[in-house]
């Protein structure tokens, strides 16, 4: 598509070491340069740079090329866009034949609508009457214009027709394909195109050479999901894209150092208290593609969390990730005060608070392990002895032999007890088998399902004209509700279930012989579960709605279903 004139130009005006240095670490050595790999996962850097012939190698995986080799790997062009994402970065205009723009990678077809429909939302937020609730939201979570326009929040407008941004883009000629492609509008059954986005403040989410991919939206109504975010697409993957990274890669690279919070919200107002190193995810639990993709920049992240989210425990869904030591992480918690997140505290003006819980960050597992210990009275023996089988699961599953010991002595202390018990404790884990695929984790269990199940392997007479509903629990734990209606129906009322033949049977007994007592009223249990699963049923139709034509009769049953089940939960309120 371009000449090779102009080719060997812009790879003249490329500063390699800038390019690499804009998605990974990198370091000067005299007259040499290295970084740390993108392509692998590594600590200690191996890919080696020569900025004066533009070539780069990794003598870990091998990978290596060129400026425009670079661009295409990392940034996921082919060839003719590198050309024009490194001519842009250069400032040097480049000719292509007649038909190129007919030939454009649909990359950056889908980069350009989304850069469009951020230019289209930052409008509607600015001048339209009908965002005045969402400018007056925005005042009120302490975001003046200036902050407004540095982050390029939005509003998406909610008309009659729900196409306001597909109207505007069809004027443009945007092709219908890549509004679609983009995740910027759906196609109803009945085959008109509508607005993904509607009634949202919309957080514009860039890759890591700063393009936007997609939106991260905040409802102001009480319709649908509280957030929604773009779908997965050839440009936007959630589990591989953190907001706010483009913008703080390079403050945490110079600190070593990566801050990560909850929300769109958190990583401004942190950014606002002067610490310049927060991202958060788009969506989704954080898992190990991010940590692939900050381990670019750093081994040291905080998470910084409400204290009711227990920090890692409600980003991290703890125990489907790799330990800190065998991800090769310092991975920490920072504890906030008083059950505020960090936008509450810097818009309360605290932010030396929240700065010195970064500051005085605990490793992850230590943060577990104190945590657990405060669930138990540890000065009664029950209370001890399960305090040593929960923290003792905790440590079974750090692999490093020395960071184990370490964690045996902590636990022995925090408990005070002496290390051989703790020790005794590991090998009874080690001895008995792991819940196989499918199975529940007491540690993972909604805290309600957990004690219905208590309850209704307990079988007590209050329950005995009631059916039960294999939905009141997550749809792994279903056959068990099945499998106890079943046994229910030969049992005497009042009188405890055989535990043999029951499905689950590690959780089922582990629920089984909690010296707990059992809740007083276990009627209250039932409508508390009820109330739980109504909910989570309530959200699933409010996310399929977004997908319907509101014109077609499927939308229609699903929202007859969804005023069925809001009244229902009035009536649990």
């Amino acid at each position: 598509m371009y000449s090779r004139e102009d080719i060997d130009r812009v790879r003249a005006a490329t500063n390699l070491v800038d390019l690499v240095g804009a998605v990974t670490t990198v370091k000067r050595s005299g007259r040499s340069y290295s970084a740390v790999c993108p392509f692998h996962q590594e600590k200690t850097p191996s890919l080696s740079l020569d900025p004066i012939r533009g070539l780069y190698h990794c003598f870990g995986c091998g990978k290596g090329g060129d400026v425009y080799t670079f661009v295409q790997e990392t940034q996921g062009l082919d060839f003719n866009e590198a050309v024009e994402f490194l001519a842009r970065q250069a400032g040097i205009q480049i000719e292509s034949d007649p038909g190129a723009s007919r030939r454009r990678g649909e990359h950056e077809e889908l980069v350009e609508a989304v850069r469009q429909a951020v230019r289209f939302y930052q409008k509607t937020l600015r001048s339209s009457p009908e965002a005045g609730h969402a400018r007056a939201y925005l005042r009120g979570r302490g975001l003046g214009a200036e902050a407004v326009d540095q982050y390029e929040i939005g509003y998406a407008p909610e008309t009659d027709s729900w196409d306001a941004l597909v109207r505007t883009f069809r004027t443009e000629g945007i092709k219908d394909s890549i509004m679609m492609g983009a995740g910027l509008a759906k196609r109803g059954r009945g085959g008109k195109l509508f607005d993904v986005f509607r009634d949202r403040l919309l957080f514009p989410i860039h890759d890591l050479r700063g393009d936007p991919v997609g939106f991260g939206g905040r409802t102001l109504s009480e319709r649908g999901p509280k957030y929604l975010n773009s779908a997965d697409s050839r440009i936007y993957q959630k589990s591989r894209l953190l907001y706010g990274l483009n913008r703080a890669k390079g403050d945490i690279a110079r600190t070593q150092e990566a801050v990560v919070v909850e929300g769109y919200f958190d990583v401004i107002a942190v950014n606002q208290a002067g610490v310049n190193t927060a991202v958060a995810t788009c969506g989704t639990a954080l898992g190990e593609d991010h940590f692939d993709l900050l381990r670019r920049f750093t081994d040291r992240v905080v998470l910084v969390f409400d204290s009711d989210q227990a920090g890692a425990g409600a980003a991290l869904r703890g125990d489907t990730l790799r330990t800190p030591v065998d991800l090769d992480f310092d991975l920490r918690v920072a504890d906030l005060p008083g059950g505020m997140d960090p936008a509450d505290l810097v818009q309360a003006g605290r932010n030396d608070d929240l700065a010195k819980a970064i500051t005085d960050s605990r490793p992850l597992l230590q943060f577990r392990i104190e945590k657990e210990v405060r669930r138990h009275r540890i000065t009664e023996p029950e209370g001890r002895a399960r305090a040593i089988r929960n923290t003792s699961r905790l440590i079974s599953r750090v692999s490093d032999p020395i960071a184990r010991s370490e964690y045996v002595r902590f636990a022995a202390k925090e408990i005070g007890v002496d290390t051989a018990i703790i020790e005794n404790a590991l090998r009874g884990q080690a001895a008995s088998p792991g819940p196989g695929r499918g199975e529940v984790e007491e540690a993972s269990l909604d805290p309600i399902q957990a004690e219905l199940i208590r309850v209704l392997l307990a079988n007590p007479k209050e329950l005995s004209e009631i059916d039960l509903d294999r939905t009141w629990v997550h749809d792994q734990l279903a056959d068990l509700i099945e499998v106890i209606e079943v046994a229910r129906q030969g049992a005497p009322a009042g009188s405890p279930i055989s535990l043999d033949g029951l499905p689950h049977q590690e959780l089922v007994q582990r629920l089984a012989f909690d010296t707990r007592p059992l809740p007083a009223n276990p009627i209250e249990v039932i409508q508390r579960a009820e109330g739980k699963a109504i909910e989570r049923q309530i959200k699933a139709i409010e996310i399929e709605l977004l997908a319907l034509d509101p014109a077609s009769q499927e939308y229609s049953e699903r929202l007859r279903r969804l005023l069925g089940l809001q009244e229902r939960r009035r009536g649990h309120e």
